[in-house]
This record gives structure tokens, sequence and C-alpha cells, in this order.
């Protein structure tokens, strides 16, 4: 019999266990052996739990019981987790995770010990929740090229700016509504200012172009600053605002960015709204493939990490790799990348503005202010627009996904 130890009874873990136990009988079946949890490790006490009997607080126990063979690490952050896998992977235990912060900054080390020691580091649950996108990527799309990877990776922020484009909603009001959902944490930093998605989009990057780029190297910007005069800006230039990530080829290195984009609609990420997420990959065989589905939830995620503990089980050592960091100059500075922006100010002629910027396209809405002024730049470095607007004093900001 495989015994399986799952690290934190949360809304993930107690997912976890609820799907698997739910479906044991059919895992059992299909893998021709018995399988189990065996552990529950949390400090906190769940006395009127069904699954008090399995519940545990020394990590000890699990590392040291030879029965166990995969771990399932639900707990987050990158302190004690990042401990508890290590310390699983160099016993010989396979380990699946949810914790993109923990694969996205100790990816490489990770796997590289789930290597030697011949067992499964799996992270499907990391990026996208319930949508399959890890496993595609290592078996579907390996006979490609990949050239570039865009998404909307955070559920939250897709939410907030569906309801600011659809219902003209001020962002406060939205993220309040938000966290009275669910959706968004009572501590919704992670989400809003960008760092979620950033995380997400390192994993993806570093599987797809084989060396790990850390989230410190990635430009991030969030969406506490947009409004709804900026959503309908967006509308007449003839698109939507979506939190964007970005990954791809520039010569031998690779632009990656999270930040506020104008997406035009013909855009295949322009209608998914709401919490869903999407993930649209561009190779050079297949063309545009789109991964589309709800990034986050309790059993979404689950069923995700339960898929996981599957195949360790069945599968035994099929992990992915990518080197450790090495290049420092293996990310571009966004500084450096030249893009396309938007605009919106107050108090500055147009012919300033033509003056500073060429040929820009101006945008219009209902009820503007008298003295305000949206537009589209061409085509420019970003170290060159910010120079422009530092003088500006811009309201509104936003790239222009292309």
């Amino acid at each position: 019999m495989s015994k399986i130890a799952i690290l934190g009874f949360g809304t993930v873990g107690s997912g976890t266990v609820e799907v698997f136990l739910k479906n044991k009988s059919n895992y059992q079946k299909n893998m021709g052996q018995d399988v189990d949890i065996k552990y529950i490790l949390d400090i906190r006490d769940f006395p009127d739990s069904p699954y008090a009997d399995k519940l545990v607080k020394d990590f000890n126990i699990i590392v040291n019981d030879p029965e166990v063979t995969v771990v399932a690490e639900l707990i987050g952050g990158n302190t004690f987790a990042y401990d508890a896998v290590k310390q699983a992977l160099e016993a010989g235990k396979s380990v699946v995770t949810s914790n993109k912060e923990l694969v996205a900054t100790k990816g490489a080390e990770l796997l590289k010990i789930a290597n030697e020691k011949n067992v499964s580091f799996f992270f499907e649950a990391s990026v996208g929740g319930g949508i399959p996108i890890i496993r595609p990527l290592q078996q579907c799309l390996m006979s490609d090229v990949i050239t570039s990877i865009t998404g909307i990776l955070n559920g939250t922020t897709n939410y907030i700016l569906t309801k600011m484009i659809k219902e003209g909603a001020e962002f406060s009001d939205v993220l309040a509504e938000a966290q009275k959902l669910g959706y968004a944490e009572s501590n919704p930093e992670a989400d809003v200012s960008g760092g979620d998605a950033c995380r997400k989009i390192c994993i993806l990057a570093s599987l797809i172009f084989g060396r790990h780029i850390d989230p410190e190297d990635v430009y991030t910007r969030g969406i506490t600053s947009i409004t709804k005069e900026d959503a309908e800006y967006a509308a007449n230039w003839g698109g939507v605002i979506k939190l964007i990530a970005f990954a791809g080829k520039c010569g031998e290195s690779l632009e990656i960015t999270v930040c506020p984009s104008f997406v035009p609609l013909e855009s295949q990420l322009s209608g998914v709204n709401d919490v869903f997420n999407a993930i649209l990959v561009k190779g050079e065989a297949t063309g545009e493939v789109v991964f589309y589905g709800k990034g986050a939830g309790k059993y979404p995620t689950a069923s995700a990490v339960v898929s996981d503990i599957l195949n360790a089980l069945k599968h035994g050592n099929k992990n992915l790799s990518w080197e450790e960091r090495s290049d420092e100059n293996h990310v571009v500075d966004y500084n450096k990348q030249k893009h396309r922006f938007y605009l919106r100010l107050e108090g500055v002629s147009k012919s300033k503005i033509k003056e500073l910027f060429g040929e820009v396209v101006f945008l219009s809405r209902k009820n503007a202010l008298e003295d305000e002024v949206a537009f589209v730049t061409p085509v420019i470095c970003v170290e060159e627009f910010e120079k422009k607007c530092s003088d500006l004093y811009p309201l509104g900001k936003i790239q222009i996904m292309d």
C-alpha cells in the first residue's frame, strides 16, 4: 500500500483530502494498488474533523515514516514549506505542491534534488489552479518551439477589472466585494500588486525556456491605479484592460513583464472575465493554443494536486528541469524594452503631446473633463517614455498588448 501525507489542512489541503478520499476506490482500481492518506500535518487542532485520527503536528513523524511515499505540501510560503519539501525529497519521498512562491524561487534547486533522488517533484496546481498547463507544456507541446506565453493568471484582479469594465464600478468598491465573496484575501496585496501573477509567469517561463527566472528580475505592476475612466478609454480604443503576464524570446534573452494592458477585442484573452484565467501559448508549429478555466478555488486546485499525487505514485520520476540562474542578462531590462502606451492627463494641450510623442492616437469618452486628454503612443523605448512622462504627472499609464 502507498501512503500519502498532506501538509496543511487549510482551504486547498482540506479540499485535497475530500477529493482524494471521495474517489479513492476509483484510484485504487485504476492503479492496481491500495492508496490512502496516512497523515495530515497542521499546527491547529480539528477535534470535530472526521479525519482527526490522521492529524499530526510533528513533521519528523512523516519524514521518518518509510510507508509515506508521497508528500503534498499545501501550506504555502517559503520558510517551513521549503525546509519540509527539501527534507522530504532528500528522504526519498516524492513531493507535489500548489505553492507558487516556492516553485518560482526554489524550483531549480528542488527539481535537481528530486532528479538526484529519483523521486517526483510536481507542481501542476501552482499555476492556473485546476487548469492543466504544466503537464501539457511538458508532454503535448514538447516537440514545438515555444516563442511566447501570455496569460491572465490571477482571478482576483480579473474579477475586479471585469466589474470595472462592465459596471463602471470603482476599484475600492469591487475589491471589497471580492473580499466578501472570498475571491480576494483579507490582505490582497499579492493579487492586486501583481506579485501572484509574477510568480506564475516565472514558473512557466522557467519551464518553457529552460533557465530559472527569479521574480525579482521581472518588472511587475498591479492594478491599484486603474480607474473606471481608464476602462472607458480602453473601450473607445477597441479593447479592455487586463492584468497581463508575458514572457517571450528576444534574441538570446527574454522579455518578461506583469502589468495592466489594453487588450484588443480580437485577442482571445479579451473575453476572459470574472475569476477565470487563460494562458495563451504561441509555438512555431502549433501557432496559438489557449488554456482556459478557473484559476483558483478549493476544488479546482485540489483536483490538480490529487492528479499530481496519482502521477507521482504511478509514474515515478518524470520531472521537468531547468538550469539554475546563471546569466544576469538573461532577462531584458524593462527600461530597454519597446512598447506602446496609453496615457491620461489633465491640463496638457494636444499640440504639446504631439511635440513630445509624435503621431499619437487620441481617445475619447462620455462626460470627460474639459481639460482631460487621453491617447496611445507609437512604439517607444520605455526609458525614453518615462523620461517624457517625468514632467506630465499622468493620471493613467497603461501598456498596450501587441
